[in-house]
């Protein structure tokens, strides 16, 4: 009986010490959830992981939580892994384990650290969310804002994606799980420093790398590690470049020169010609002037068009030099753009490098083959193309003009009342006078086309000769007269009369005929000179000799009677 109370007594001492023990233990246990704890891996099944943590039962965890972005999973039975307890076990008595959370309190740990000391960490950049990108710190997931990226605008972030990069903390906050991360502040940091260290040793001539971070209108900014230099378009060939676009791109690593640097204002001009060659050195024994060349158009403006002889080596054609007919025209209207022509040069200046070319003189000079072909005085028909207020342009052979002045258009109507005549479109004879090849001008008339009536009436005058001519104008001067054809005769007063008395053009009338004798034939201004005056004294010296002198005694009237008296009576029988 006593020995079956005490083996009652050692069972109950049993029990209790079981149940204190489970009881501490499970209490352990208990305490044990929601912390990190270390587990050895007793196999990878698949995409799972199976961990023996020192339960009562292992537990799961699925392999991508063991994996690193961009890394493939390298993990193998027998492995030690912290992993992170939320329960016991689950409905299925298997404990429940995340080795993401365990990760997670790690790294927000050190994170926490590296934050108060302000210090750098590094992240790989895996996920693109609105307003910017995830970033994994070591099992935490930080927000990279879309400004933070870069010190400028990245558009491309594919390079970045995957690559462990440092990143300061901007804040985080635990509680709610939030932490905002940079990387252009590490960037700019770094590049502070290393500008710093690059103007202090920076010198004009220096050569240097570097990248092509934005291209502009003008010019390309290049970085050279920390601080960015211009290399400016007229700077990066010595060909034309219109646009930087056209030789550099954003990314591209070049070789550039210092060509100024301002330590006051640190900006620093680069540039990538200036490692090469100058094409313009002994440009003139090259391109000696009235040399014909091939080039390629390489601009177009208003004033003329550039011709790219060689890369580096351009001239300009003037407009006066591109066409010996096409005057007012635009240069676009002659050339296209990377058209290929033949060029004269015809001024070299090396000092200014300057190539002044020549388009129209590699063609036919059109003036100089009118004027073999058709020497003066020869008779062509053409179409009338302008009417100005100083005469008629008429199309000729070779596409070129030739002007008629009004004064050679009718031999008897002024200019401007000949010119009216005439309209554009009209075909016309002409006559060429005059060919200037220098001054580009065909001198033409119309009127030269006939015989001047002028010079065929004067061929049968001659001075001295006593003409009828009939009163058509009255002046303070004198009177206008009409010879022969409508051809204007002019006497002056003093002309009227040998009697100072009867000098005056009043006693005279419109219509009257009256005789005179031609003093002066003015071929140039088409007028011919008369004088009553000249005619009388002639008289007066012939009755003189033919009815007395003054030896005779008979008087100055007799003889003028005696004179007058024959003249009445051979004008009588001239009339009969």
């Amino acid at each position: 009986m006593a020995e079956a109370q005490a083996h009652i007594g050692d069972q109950g001492d049993f029990a209790e010490n079981f149940a204190a023990l489970l009881e501490e233990s499970l209490g352990t246990s208990d305490s044990l959830e929601g912390t990190v704890i270390k587990g050895s891996v007793v196999a990878v099944e698949n995409d799972m992981v199976l961990i023996d943590v020192g339960l009562k039962s292992e537990g799961r965890v699925p392999l991508k939580e063991f994996v690193t972005p961009g890394q493939p999973p390298e993990l193998k039975a027998g492995d030690t892994v912290e992993v992170y307890l939320e329960r016991m076990e689950d409905k299925n008595g298997e404990a429940v384990l995340s080795r993401e959370k365990a990760k997670r309190e790690e790294a927000w740990t050190m994170l926490e650290r590296s934050f108060q000391n302000n210090n750098r960490v590094t992240g790989v950049i895996f996920g693109r969310v609105k307003g910017g990108f995830t970033v994994d710190l070591s099992g935490a997931v930080a927000f990279l804002p879309g400004s933070q990226v870069d010190i400028r605008p990245v558009r491309d972030i594919s390079p970045l994606l995957g690559t462990p990069q440092p990143f300061q903390i901007l804040k985080m906050d635990r509680s709610r799980g939030n932490i905002v991360v940079s990387r252009r502040a590490v960037l700019e940091e770094s590049r502070a420093e290393a500008r710093s260290e690059l103007v202090a040793t920076l010198k004009e001539g220096q050569v240097l790398q570097g990248v092509v971070k934005n291209i502009t209108d003008y010019g390309a900014f290049v970085d050279l590690g920390g601080v960015d230099g211009l290399l400016h378009v007229t700077d990066i060939a010595w060909r034309r470049i219109n646009h930087p676009s056209e030789a550099l791109q954003i990314g591209q690593t070049v070789t550039v020169q210092v060509i100024r640097f301002n330590p006051e204002t640190q900006r620093i001009s680069l540039g990538m010609k200036q490692l090469e060659a100058d094409p313009w050195e002994g440009v003139d024994a090259k391109y000696p002037v009235s040399a014909k060349f091939n080039g390629r158009v390489t601009n177009i403006t208003d004033y003329g068009a550039f011709v790219e002889l060689e890369p580096g080596i351009e001239g300009l054609v003037h407009v006066s030099e591109m066409s010996w007919t096409k005057k007012n025209v635009h240069p676009g209207k002659i050339v296209s753009t990377s058209q290929e022509v033949e060029v004269m040069i015809l001024d070299v200046d090396p000092n200014k490098r300057r190539i002044s070319l020549g388009l129209k003189q590699c063609l036919e000079n059109p003036w100089e083959s009118f004027k073999d072909k058709f020497p003066i005085g020869t008779k062509l028909s053409g179409e009338v193309k302008n009417i100005t207020e100083f005469g008629l342009f008429v199309g000729l052979p070779g596409d070129i003009d030739g002007m008629v002045h009004m004064s050679d258009l009718d031999w008897k109507k002024p200019g401007e009342e000949a010119i009216n005549d005439f309209k554009r479109g009209d075909t016309v004879n002409v006559k060429v006078l005059d060919v200037d090849t220098d001054k580009e001008r065909i001198s033409l008339g119309i009127k030269q086309l006939t015989d001047d009536p002028f010079e065929v009436a004067a061929s049968g005058l001659k001075k001295g000769d006593v003409v009828t001519s009939t009163v058509s104008a009255i002046t303070d001067a004198g009177i206008e007269v009409t010879v022969g054809d409508d051809w204007i005769g002019f006497i002056r007063k003093a002309d009227l009369s040998r009697d100072r008395s009867e000098q005056r053009p009043d006693r005279f009338a419109v219509g009257e005929k009256i005789d005179a004798k031609v003093t002066q034939i003015d071929k140039q201004n088409r007028k011919i000179g008369l004088s009553i005056k000249a005619r009388e004294m002639e008289e007066e010296k012939q009755a003189m000799a033919e009815y007395g002198s003054s030896d005779s005694g008979a008087s100055l009237g007799d003889i003028l009677g005696a004179a007058l008296k024959q003249r009445q009576q051979r004008e009588t029988v001239d009339s009969e």
